[in-house]
């Protein structure tokens, strides 16, 4: 009988890779664009769409739309305000000063919208929520 194979957890593969500096670099600069990926995906799953189809919606091409759910580039004010008018999306974005011991909890969210993201980035805090 064949031994069964440990699976690892995306949070414990995610931890190691953030041990690595240029790696955490990287994902502390994208919060943002990964915040947005997520939303621009959840929506499209939620409603069915392909990426041409949400383009159409958005005005934009479907590589425009790909890119953005790629999240490896951050999405400009205008891109929000568009995705916000166009698909109802909300995104509400905290940048302060990171602070020892700042709690998690401090940033109060409306109903139906989530903490996507909240990282540490070269002394201030990035916060991204969206829903």
């Amino acid at each position: 009988m064949a031994a069964k194979a440990k699976l690892i957890r995306a949070k414990d593969v995610l931890a190691k890779h953030l041990e690595d500096p240029e790696f955490r670099a990287e994902w502390e600069r994208s919060a943002l664009a990964r915040a947005v990926a997520v939303a621009v995906v959840g929506y499209r799953a939620k409603h069915r769409l392909t990426q041409a189809q949400l383009a159409q919606r958005l005005g934009v091409r479907q590589p425009n739309v790909a890119r953005l759910e790629l999240g490896e580039h951050t999405p400009s004010i205008e891109m929000l305000q568009r995705l916000s008018r166009v698909l109802r999306l909300r995104f509400i974005v905290e940048v302060a000063p990171a602070r020892k011991g700042s709690p998690k909890s401090a940033l109060r969210l409306p109903r139906g919208v989530e903490l996507v993201e909240d990282v540490v980035v070269g002394g201030s805090r990035v916060r991204v929520a969206t829903g």
